[in-house]
């Protein structure tokens, strides 16, 4: 499937996550503008790799660049370049360098961790809802709540076969707290010979989910029915032992007084 394929892509690319900082910004005068900033690259599946790129930035142009990987500095003009030279030479450099990388980098590995295999995967519900003007077609409803990443596939299944007419869709809508919601739409004649579901592929799923349709009444539509029957029962039968109770009254009120 289109969208497996896309999920394994955003997972090797997630094996690569950048953490940008900005270490020191001024501005010198109102047209010189200096700034020096920090990236963190984590590498592996685990992010067992790491390495620290400072750079230094005046007017826009890249000055200096420190790479944890090469461990020296590079300059990009005349007197950067001269710069490069002399920090590449001090040892009191190259040891803030590693402090940076393990304090910026290194410290944070698992606080990225755990953000990447951050995933809650969707609840999915299948109902359906009648046309208001009375047609025969029906609307099926696939809603999937409480997911996140908000990246997520919907799409319908009859007999098997993808279902490509007929079908619409909601946006993918915040819940709060991080959480998602989408809706899809069938349009269907009801057949009691056909099967169909909804299919949803997620960043949290390991394999696509299908719910299929059961066309028989929802259980909370069946207990209800189930209550009402049971209440008109029990009215029906203290109705009749009412009348009974009555009749038995009656009878013998009517005996004592032709006895007397």
């Amino acid at each position: 499937m289109f969208f497996t394929r896309a999920v394994k892509k955003v997972k090797a690319y997630l094996n690569n996550v950048f953490l940008h900082f900005f270490l020191f910004i001024s501005v010198l005068t109102d047209e010189d503008f200096y700034q020096v900033r920090a990236c963190c690259t984590f590498k592996g599946p685990h992010f067992e790799k790491t390495e620290y790129i400072l750079t230094s930035i005046f007017n826009k142009n890249l000055m200096m660049e420190y790479n944890s990987t090469r461990g020296n500095w590079t300059g990009f003009t005349a007197y950067s370049i001269e710069a490069a030279k002399w920090w590449n030479s001090d040892p009191f450099d190259a040891l803030t360098r590693k402090i940076e990388r393990k304090l910026l980098c290194m410290d944070t590995s698992d606080l990225i961790q755990s953000i990447y295999n951050l995933t809650t995967i969707p609840t999915v519900r299948l109902k359906s809802v009648k046309r208001p003007n009375g047609e025969h077609a029906s609307t099926l409803v696939c809603s999937a709540y409480n997911f996140y990443p908000k990246q997520i596939r919907m799409m319908w299944m009859r007999n098997g076969q993808e279902v490509t007419t007929d079908v619409s869709y909601s946006d993918v809508m915040p819940d709060g707290d991080w959480y998602y919601q989408t809706h899809s739409y069938l349009e269907y004649i009801p057949s009691s010979a056909e099967k169909i579901a909804c299919m949803v592929e997620h960043l949290g799923l390991s394999e696509p989910m299908f719910v299929v349709w059961d066309p028989s009444l929802p259980v909370a539509q069946r207990t209800r029915i189930a209550v009402g029957l049971c209440g008109l029962v029990i009215g029906f039968v203290i109705a009749i032992s009412g009348i009974i109770y009555y009749n038995k009254k009656s009878a013998a009120y009517i005996t004592v007084f032709l006895l007397t």
